[in-house]
């Protein structure tokens, strides 16, 4: 097996990545291992961030890199809240009590929006860097149309999962089974297109 560091610390990506790439040969190392603090996101870019921590993670471990950064994209609020989605209300809090005051600021900053024009999409961009000093890093996007809710619904992801209506399956994001949500999401689109590129090369 081929071992990579995944630049993050979350253990649901680490299991959901770690699954798909492993029918290529490759066992993805958390980056707690080797990184003790998170490298800053001082990109303005979905891309600039993924590559930011791709490098450090490359750079401080001497291993290849597998980063991503994804967020939600609101038409309205003019592609906000993007790469602050993890952030919105505030960057002090953490886990379940972030997401709920996440997902209760972006329905209060829709409030006086039709239904009709709330349409959303969630982003993902992948980067695969080979070594620290990689010119040509494997660069996968893809992204997930949908609209957002007034209310939640459903009890299977994270993020702003529940208040995210699927437009293909009439369901919000929070109602799909992992099984279901990796088919057709933003970040499992993203994947397919990595293992294409990584099979290939």
């Amino acid at each position: 097996m081929k071992q990579v560091v995944l630049a993050s610390g979350n253990a649901g990506k680490l299991k959901e990545f770690g699954q798909c790439l492993a029918p290529l040969g490759i066992e993805l190392i958390p980056q707690g291992q080797y990184i003790t603090q998170e490298v800053i996101e001082s990109g303005l870019s979905f891309v600039e961030n993924a590559i930011l921590k791709a490098r450090y993670a490359a750079q401080m471990s001497g291993m290849p890199a597998l980063a991503d950064d994804s967020g939600l994209e609101v038409d309205a609020l003019g592609g906000a809240p993007g790469i602050y989605s993890a952030r919105y209300a505030g960057s002090s809090l953490k886990g379940p009590s972030k997401d709920a005051a996440n997902s209760a600021q972006l329905i209060a900053d829709l409030a006086h929006t039709p239904l009709a024009k709330r349409t959303a999409r969630f982003q993902c961009v992948l980067v695969y860097m080979r070594h620290a000093k990689d010119p040509t890093p494997l660069i996968c996007q893809a992204s997930w149309e949908g609209m957002i809710m007034e209310n939640g619904q459903g009890e299977h992801g994270f993020g702003y999962d529940p208040i995210f209506q699927v437009l293909e399956k009439d369901r919000r994001a929070a109602q799909l089974t992992p099984a279901e949500k990796i088919a057709i999401s933003h970040r499992g689109k993203a994947l397919a297109k990595l293992k294409r590129a990584l099979a290939e090369t």
